[in-house]
């Protein structure tokens, strides 16, 4: 995770960014600390990526880069504005000791990657249409060894594949339909029978920007119906407060990069 103290709406690269309402920096970073105060009351390890004044995006961490079995396939941001992100998340992982695997195509981390290491012995879902280049689908699938599902996107309000899917466990998912073509909701509907579905509300309000692990699922908590749902399915819904940084185009799973071992 990396602490929002940069963070503000400088410039407008999805429709949810709006340079002209203010953002209350201290909320911000009250909300964000909450957020990780929960992860780790619920029994896991937060690292921290320092924050670097002029990139005040950094704070959605997930972005930076996916991780499969200690191998990191690193970002490269389709917008300028973010470009440099990628290098500091780089630093982070070198200076950890896992293995990076620098792009040559556009892709932007789990923002457009989920894993599931259960489902089907292992699958990777890719998002692309808005942000990751289609391309970089083949290039994870080389770097990290694992099948990949391209999924096409076609809604810009749902412009990353964490803004409209996320694992709830090892082997399934929970996501909004309306997000994807309609090829790749056949797809989904055949490699996951049982997923959770969400409707319009819980999409637009973030709900499916969501972290789990397995048992407890960390979300916004506007998604009030898909907590439900989710409850009715045997998760234990955890909802927190992220409205300021609603205000950027995420919640808490932009916040959150996974760190697969």
């Amino acid at each position: 995770m990396c602490s929002p103290e940069h963070f503000a709406v400088e410039y407008a690269i999805n429709p949810w960014m709006d340079v002209t309402a203010p953002v209350d920096p201290e909320l911000a970073v009250k909300q964000w600390d909450r957020l990780r105060e929960t992860l780790v009351g619920l029994g896991h390890e937060v690292h921290l990526l320092v924050p670097e004044a002029g990139l005040p995006d950094m704070v959605f961490a997930a972005n930076g880069a996916f991780v499969v079995d200690g191998t990191v396939y690193g970002a490269r941001f389709k917008h300028h504005q973010r470009a440099a992100e990628a290098a500091a998340h780089r630093a982070f992982y070198e200076s950890q000791g896992w293995r990076f695997i620098a792009p040559n195509e556009t892709n932007e981390g789990e923002g457009d990657f989920a894993y599931l290491p259960e489902a089907h012995g292992g699958l990777i879902l890719a998002g692309h249409g808005f942000r990751t280049e289609l391309p970089a689908h083949a290039e994870a699938q080389e770097a990290l060894g694992r099948p990949v599902v391209s999924l096409r996107l076609v809604d810009p309000r749902f412009y990353h594949l964490d803004v409209a899917l996320a694992s709830i466990d090892d082997g399934n998912i929970v996501y909004y339909p309306g997000a994807f073509s309609a090829a790749s909701q056949k797809v989904l509907a055949q490699l996951f029978p049982d997923a959770v579905l969400a409707d319009d509300d819980d999409a637009l309000a973030f709900g499916l920007n969501l972290v789990s692990d397995g048992a407890n699922v960390v979300l916004n908590s506007e998604a009030t119906r898909l907590a439900g749902r989710l409850k009715t399915a045997g998760y234990t819904p955890v909802p927190v407060e992220l409205a300021e940084l609603k205000k950027g185009g995420g919640s808490v799973k932009c916040c959150i990069a996974e760190l697969r071992h």
